[in-house]
């Protein structure tokens, strides 16, 4: 839920309001002109001066509340209705062993190719706001970690959490390739497009590359493929027991295959070597899939000003009482 007023500018008048109160403290008060005067303020004590003010302050009170009312405070929220599908993008990322190399840097600073990769799909992700996008997770393993949905909140928290490992080392492409096209399958969109990512070669899982690849063809998904990690052997972080090293390792690639794939799924493939080249990518994917989604924002609100009128009258009140009863004034 939002707050607003929805006549803002009547909020101007709270310096009317203001400016009254002003030129009231200022004027001289009305009063009468007697030989016994100074010895009947003595007699009528310090605090008389104050409690003069109050019906002022109960004045000023109820004009405040009252503008504020006027002003029509709101609480409401929006809803939205799309009224035309979108895209269905299932992101397959690689979390096995080989995604900790560090050949990828941030801010000048060098971090895993998976940290790389969660950074970019991050924002990747904050761009299509109106897609639905799922999240496929894969080494020796491959498990759905999020379904198709909307819910980018949860979508993000989701790939903060990827750790490198958490599928198993190995890469079975295939297997992921497969579930990524079964959660896209039997769901209605203009376009639904599989990105996969990967910086290894398929050597997990029953069914190959091609094979999986085949079959989403037939049921009309795209698939984008990218290669990650630069040429040449990898920097690795190593354990020893004087501590952390970093030692070069070479890494397997299969670039062959994932240009396979994505001729098959009439996508394209992409070769991510640093940060830059990997943003670059996912943009390129982000201009070549988008699409007009037609949306319809509903607003529900809920009127304040009973909160603020309700109050102002019972400072009214309470002014015509003290005026007529406590601070009576003599004629």
């Amino acid at each position: 839920m939002m707050f607003r007023f929805a006549y803002p500018a009547l909020l101007g008048l709270l310096l009317l309001v203001a400016g009254w109160l002003l030129y009231c403290l200022r004027k001289k008060p009305a009063g009468i002109t007697h030989s016994l005067t100074p010895i009947m303020a003595q007699l009528s004590g310090k605090g008389s001066g104050i409690r003069s003010k109050i019906p002022l302050a109960l004045r000023t009170g109820c004009l405040a509340l009252l503008v504020l009312g006027a002003a029509r405070p709101q609480l409401y929220n929006v809803s939205r209705e799309i009224r035309s599908p979108g895209v269905d993008i299932m992101l397959c990322l690689d979390t096995s062993g080989s995604m900790q190399a560090m050949d990828f840097q941030l801010d000048g600073k060098p971090v895993s190719r998976l940290t790389a990769v969660k950074k970019v799909v991050n924002k990747f992700i904050k761009k299509r706001e109106m897609d639905r996008i799922g999240l496929v997770v894969f080494g020796e393993e491959a498990f759905t970690q999020a379904p198709l949905t909307l819910d980018k909140g949860l979508l993000l928290d989701l790939v903060n959490r990827m750790e490198i490992g958490m599928a198993g080392d190995r890469t079975a492409i295939g297997s992921a390739i497969a579930i990524g096209g079964k959660r896209l399958k039997d769901l209605k969109a203009k376009s639904k497009i599989l990105i996969l990512l990967t910086d290894g070669r398929h050597n997990a899982g029953e069914l190959t590359p091609n094979e999986a690849a085949d079959a989403l063809e037939t049921l009309g998904i795209k698939i984008y493929t990218i290669g990650v990690g630069g040429t040449g052997p990898a920097p690795f972080p190593v354990k020893t027991p004087f501590g952390t090293r970093i030692v070069l390792q070479e890494v397997n690639l299969d670039e062959d295959t994932l240009k396979e794939v994505a001729k098959i799924g009439h996508g394209k493939y992409f070769r991510a070597s640093d940060t830059d080249r990997l943003k670059e990518i996912y943009d390129i994917i982000d201009q070549m899939e988008k699409t007009e989604v037609k949306v319809k924002e509903f607003f529900h609100f809920k009127e304040l000003y009973a909160y603020f009128l309700v109050p102002a009258l019972l400072l009214l009140g309470m002014e015509v009482l003290v005026r007529t009863t406590i601070l009576r004034v003599i004629p």
